[in-house]
C-alpha cells in the first residue's frame, strides 16, 4: 500500500517496498540519444565482456537521434556516424523521427507499470502514461544496456493536486509555472511528484506529458499520473501489451502542493531560473527577437494548434523571428495536413525538422549575444540557446503566438 511509484515498485520487486529503501530492479526501457550515446558506448564496453558484448535485449535499448539532426557539425556528424556502428553491431534500430520524449511514447514504448531509465533528464515525461521513468547518466546507462537493470532509493512523494478550471488564454503551461514557482528548483530533489486531482481527470495526455516533464525543473527524480480511461484511449493502437491501472493507495505523502487552475493567468518565467515566474502583465514592455514552438514540453499537436489559432491569417513581426519545430514525424504529418505548417509559413515562420533544435543552442535559431528569446521550452539557464549574454523567458504557445505578432510579451488573451 504507498504512492504510485511504490506501487510500481512493489510490482516488480515482488514484494512491498517503501520510500528510503534502495532496491535493484529489471528495466522494461533503456534509452539514449545523440548526444549521451557515445559516452554510454564507452561504459557499456567495459561491461559487456561477461555477456559476450550484446545488450541485455535489442528490442527493448532505443537510441534516439534528435539533439542535433540534421547534424550541424562535422563533429555531431562523426558520432552520430559511431553511434550508427554500434546500432548495427547491436540490432538496435536508431529512431530518427523526432524527440525522444515524444517518440518513445508515440511508439508505444511506454506503457503503466514500467520502470525505464533515459541517458537525458527529461526522461521524466513519461510519468504521464503511469510509468517511473527518470534520467540517468550515461555511465549508469551503458550498465542498463549490458544488464537491464539498474538500482534505485525509492523516492518519497510530493502530491501536486490540482483542482478548478483553466480560463481561456491559461494552459497547462502556466500551471507548470505556478508549481515551480510554489516548490522551488530545489525543492522536489530527487522525490517523486504525483499528480492528482479533478483538473488532471479532464486534461489530455499531451497535457500531462507537460507537467510530467517539468517535474525535473524542480529536482524531481520522476513525475507520474496514475493511469485512467484518458490513458486506455491514448494508448489504443500504440501497443498491445497488457498493463497494469495501478492507483497509489493510502499514499503517505511528503507533502501536499493544491492549486486551484482557476485562480491563474498567463505566467512568463524569466530569466536565468524557471522559478522566477511573473503574470505576463509584468513583462509585457519585453522585446523579443525571437519566438520558439516547440520541444519535448510544448511541440506537440495540440501546442501547434493553439499558436496556429491565434497566427492564422496574420504575419509576424518584422523584427521578431519565429522557429517552429513539432516534437514528432507524426506530429509534422498531422499538422501538416491541418494546416497548421502552412500557417506558420505564411505568417513568416522558419519550420524545422522535428527534434530538439534550438532548444539546446546547437543549430536553428542560436541566440546573438545581447537577444532575448520567448520559448515554449522547459528550461531558461544562462547559455542555453546560444551567447551566454542572451535572455531566455519561457511561455505557453498562445504567449508565444502572440508576441510572435507584436514583438514583445503579449497577453495571448488579447487575441483569442
Amino acid at each position: 500500500m504507498g504512492t504510485l511509484t511504490e506501487e510500481i515498485f512493489s510490482r516488480k520487486v515482488g514484494r512491498t517496498v517503501e520510500q528510503g529503501e534502495t532496491v535493484v530492479v529489471d528495466v522494461d526501457r533503456v534509452m539514449s540519444h545523440d548526444t549521451t550515446t557515445p559516452l554510454a558506448i564507452q561504459a557499456f564496453r567495459k561491461l559487456s565482456q561477461q555477456n559476450g558484448g550484446r545488450v541485455f535485449n535489442s528490442q527493448r535499448s532505443h537510441i534516439v537521434f534528435d539533439h542535433i539532426i540534421p547534424a550541424s557539425t562535422i563533429a555531431a556528424a562523426t558520432l552520430q556516424r559511431d553511434i550508427r556502428t554500434f546500432a548495427r553491431e547491436q540490432d538496435i534500430s536508431i529512431l530518427q523521427e523526432g524527440i525522444c520524449h515524444q517518440v518513445m511514447p508515440e511508439r508505444g514504448y511506454v506503457i503503466p507499470g514500467d520502470i525505464i531509465v533515459g541517458a537525458d533528464s527529461h526522461t521524466c515525461t513519461y510519468g504521464a502514461l503511469g510509468a517511473f521513468a527518470t534520467g540517468m547518466g550515461s555511465t549508469d546507462i551503458g550498465v542498463a544496456y549490458a544488464t537491464g537493470r539498474a538500482w534505485f532509493r525509492i523516492p518519497s512523494t510530493i502530491n501536486v493536486r490540482l483542482t478548478g478550471t483553466l480560463f481561456p488564454g491559461v494552459y497547462t503551461k502556466d500551471v507548470t509555472f505556478e508549481i515551480v514557482r510554489r516548490i522551488g528548483v530545489d525543492g522536489a530533489n530527487y522525490r517523486a511528484i504525483e499528480y492528482t486531482g479533478e483538473l488532471i481527470e479532464r486534461i489530455s495526455v499531451s497535457e500531462r506529458l507537460t507537467l510530467c516533464n517539468m517535474a525535473i525543473e524542480m529536482g524531481g527524480k520522476a513525475g507520474l499520473v496514475a493511469p485512467d480511461a484518458t490513458t486506455q484511449a491514448w494508448l489504443r493502437g500504440r501497443t498491445d501489451r497488457e498493463y497494469p491501472m495501478l492507483r497509489p493507495h493510502n499514499p503517505s505523502y511528503e507533502r501536499i502542493v493544491e492549486i486551484d487552475a482557476s485562480t491563474l493567468q498567463p505566467m512568463i518565467a524569466c530569466p536565468p531560473d524557471v522559478n522566477n515566474v511573473v503574470p505576463i502583465e509584468a513583462v509585457e514592455h519585453v522585446k523579443i527577437d525571437q519566438v520558439f514552438l516547440g520541444t519535448c514540453t510544448n511541440g506537440r499537436l495540440v501546442d501547434l494548434a493553439i499558436a496556429a489559432s491565434i497566427l492564422q491569417g496574420k504575419t509576424i513581426h518584422p523584427e521578431t523571428r519565429m522557429v517552429v519545430i513539432p516534437a514528432s514525424r507524426e506530429v509534422y504529418l498531422e499538422a501538416m495536413r491541418l494546416g497548421y505548417l502552412e500557417t506558420f509559413t505564411r505568417a513568416g515562420a522558419s519550420v524545422g525538422t522535428p527534434g530538439c533544435g534550438p532548444c539546446i543552442g546547437r543549430h536553428y535559431g542560436v541566440l546573438a549575444p545581447g537577444e532575448r528569446a520567448l520559448t515554449t521550452m522547459n528550461r531558461n539557464f544562462t547559455g542555453r540557446m546560444g551567447d551566454p549574454t542572451a535572455e531566455i523567458y519561457l511561455g505557453s504557445p498562445a504567449a508565444v503566438a502572440a508576441t510572435a505578432l507584436t514583438g514583445h510579451i503579449t497577453d495571448p488573451r488579447n487575441y483569442l
